[in-house]
């Protein structure tokens, strides 16, 4: 069995296509959460690690009864991800479903929406077909996220992602034509003196000017105290 111990819960990595990753852990700590959030859905959830991030957050938060979808198109994966929701102490507010996004059917309007979406275009194809299908976006692609946010996120709600830097553009204006308004960026850097390699990105359906912010995880051979406060509460080395 291949485990990703966190503080306050663990991740069995041995069916899923792709395992616990860095992306994982800043999307599940850098994504907006405010305790108000009722419904909530995680497209494309891997080993369930950033929706049961959201559900300690929650917990953490105070928040009263929500509900986190998690979706998923490889069925080992979602079944995985299934052990680990009822294996973590916030399984109440937790539930997995085997199915692509172009086959999910929900009533009702969601708060918060987020995804690690695959982002690898052009790039050799790994010959193992369900990590190929979970690292290319021939599976799922950041505007299929933002097409389903366009017509299932609650009027206050958010979306968000975590995206390699150079689709910042890219994926802001396509948003924008989904009528849904960038609203913050964190632009992530392994150490000070590289560029930008991931951002966080979120989008509202309401105007406002967007927050952009930076983060640099490493100083040295050290973790910044910045990193630290960020995904301090979840791993176990910091």
């Amino acid at each position: 069995m291949s485990e990703f111990r966190f503080k306050r819960f663990c991740i069995d990595n041995t069916a899923s296509a792709l395992k616990v990753g860095t992306d994982s852990v800043l999307l599940g700590s850098l994504m907006s959460i405010t305790g108000e959030e009722r419904r909530l859905l995680d497209i494309g959830t891997g080993t369930g690690v950033v929706a049961i991030m959201a559900a300690q957050r929650l917990a953490d938060a105070g928040a009263a009864y929500p509900e986190i979808t998690a979706i998923e198109i490889d069925a080992p994966s979602a079944e995985e991800a299934e052990r680990n929701f009822k294996g973590c102490p916030w399984s109440h507010m937790l539930s997995a479903r085997h199915c692509a996004l172009q086959d999910f059917r929900s009533l009702g309007e969601f708060d918060l929406i987020f995804s690690n979406p695959p982002y690898f275009d052009e790039s050799l194809r790994n010959p193992d077909p369900r990590e190929s299908r979970a690292r290319h976006t021939e599976s799922l692609s950041y505007r299929e996220v933002l097409a389903f946010a366009s017509e299932k996120l609650a009027p206050q709600g958010r979306v968000a992602m975590i995206l390699p830097a150079e689709s910042e553009t890219a994926v802001r204006r396509c948003a924008a034509g989904f009528d849904l308004n960038t609203s913050r960026v964190v632009r992530i850097r392994t150490t000070q003196k590289k560029p930008a390699r991931r951002i966080v990105v979120e989008f509202t359906r309401t105007r406002s000017t967007p927050e952009l912010q930076e983060l640099t995880i490493q100083d040295g051979t050290a973790f910044t105290e910045e990193y630290r406060r960020i995904a301090g509460a979840f791993l176990l080395y910091l």
